[in-house]
């Protein structure tokens, strides 16, 4: 080949890479507003299923406007956190759970002993969502999250106004087993947790999902959620997210807080 072929040849090749990736650049940036936007529509729909709301999918962000208040929290004094304080990182309207987990300024770590969810860093500040109806607070949608047997699973758990009776669960993210694991998400299992009670009359945590069947005649049935058939591993780590997050370590302070106070939150 002479070299003038070779120097055209590679010319060629050159232009057809700077060409392909510019393109490529282009296409990543005009979608990242159609894809974050699609990513927030999809946690609003979670938000409302967890909270039980229902309606036609174009009516999700108008029942999530008038129904629903988001609030940022500092778990660590159990305060919300004013708008003032907002900065780049610290934002419930583009809150990100790995990015605050792993700041050093706005993240903590899990003491030794009490990682049931397998995370080590957590946020100190976590989203909570208040379901309202004619100005009366009804539910408390949470966050949690936790480690499955390939993935971390996240999802919201809802609180009736009692803040111990379970309105409902949702897993919105996840990377567990099809057909096994991968049932975390199936609508008939979520359903099972509607009416499960979290807490006891003293206030002490119950809730718990069981790798065996729950007998419905016991009286701590009230507690218990059975567990995914095949999938061992993935229930345990469900039940692991839940205590974790429902606990001393995860929301269990605040829960105490807004027990005694919830509309000082609003």
């Amino acid at each position: 080949m002479h070299d003038d072929s070779l120097k055209k040849t590679i010319l060629v090749a050159l232009c057809v890479c700077i060409v392909s990736s510019l393109l490529v650049t282009t296409a990543e940036v005009s979608l990242r507003g159609y894809r974050e936007e699609n990513k927030r529509l999809y946690r609003i729909d979670n938000i409302l299923l967890a909270a039980g709301l229902s309606g036609k999918k174009n009516d999700a962000v108008r029942i999530y406007e008038e129904r629903v208040r988001p609030v940022l929290v500092d778990l660590r004094s159990g305060k919300p956190v004013p708008r003032s304080d907002f900065n780049d990182v610290l934002n419930i309207d583009s809150f990100d759970i790995r990015r605050l987990a792993d700041d050093p300024e706005y993240g903590r770590s899990i003491p030794e002993g009490a990682d049931r969810a397998g995370l080590a860093r957590v946020p100190a500040y976590m989203p909570i969502y208040f379901i309202l109806e004619g100005g009366e607070v009804h539910r408390v949608v949470f966050p949690i999250y936790g480690h499955g047997i390939w993935s971390t699973m996240y999802g919201f758990i809802a609180l009736e106004r009692d803040l111990k009776t379970v309105r409902g669960f949702t897993i919105y993210e996840h990377g567990e087993t099809p057909g096994l694991g991968g049932e975390v998400d199936n609508p008939r299992w979520k359903s099972t947790w509607k009416g499960k009670q979290a807490y006891d009359e003293e206030g002490n945590l119950r809730i718990g999902v069981e790798k065996r069947d729950v007998d419905p005649t016991s009286p701590d049935a009230v507690y218990h959620i059975e567990g995914l058939s095949g999938a061992t591993l993935t229930t345990h780590g469900v039940n692991g997210m839940v205590k974790f997050w429902l606990g001393d370590n995860g929301y269990g302070p605040l829960i105490e807080r807004l027990r005694k106070d919830i509309y000082g939150y609003l």
